[in-house]
């Protein structure tokens, strides 16, 4: 059965979230690696309420982390995508644009060309006017990506949520807005 995107990107497929992908998705949120930067790692129950969340988040806003598949092989990768954020700071509510990708597709460029191609589906489909995106202030490697795509870092903070994780509070924002996205696309292809 073919499967249907809701968007792709020259190697990625972006799609809402369905039960197969919970043990490829759990395997992926218990890796040491790659939750390095969250407060825990989490059960299989915990992904699956996370995917319950996703698909709820989905329905309420037409967007959410998407579930990402490489189109070449179908192989589910993690995501990629939008979130809104509500919790308690100088940058909120706004949507969040995010990404946890399995440790074997690390290097390879997908973060970035995932997220470039969800901001121009937040500002030409979605029609936002700006995205932010944090991280704690230890994850550089997500902050090269932020840069990468053409945010520009906006403030620090002291994330509300991790208040019980002090290695994790200290965290960064960075944002675009839609007219900055615009000329680095007329940018690009000139």
């Amino acid at each position: 059965m073919k499967t249907t995107y809701i968007f792709t990107s020259k190697r990625l497929g972006f799609r809402n979230w369905n039960p197969k992908d919970l043990t490829a998705f759990a395997a992926i949120n218990s890796d040491p690696e790659v939750m390095e930067h969250f407060p825990t790692l989490l059960t299989k129950q915990g992904s699956a309420d996370f995917i319950e969340r996703l698909t709820a988040h989905y329905t309420k806003y037409g967007y959410c982390y998407f579930a990402t598949e490489i189109l070449e092989t179908g192989e589910f990768i993690g995501f990629i995508g939008l979130a809104y954020k509500d919790y308690r700071s100088d940058f909120t509510p706004a949507v969040d644009i995010g990404w946890r990708l399995n440790k074997s597709v690390w290097g390879k460029g997908y973060a970035t060309e995932g997220a470039k191609r969800c901001l121009e589906f937040a500002f030409d489909h979605l029609n936002l006017e700006q995205i932010i995106s944090t991280c704690p202030e230890k994850n550089i490697n997500s902050e090269k990506v932020m840069k990468k795509i053409g945010m520009k870092k906006i403030g620090e903070f002291n994330h509300p949520l991790l208040n019980d994780y002090p290695e994790l509070e200290k965290c960064l924002c960075y944002a675009i807005n839609k007219n900055a996205w615009q000329e680095l696309e007329e940018a690009s292809i000139n």
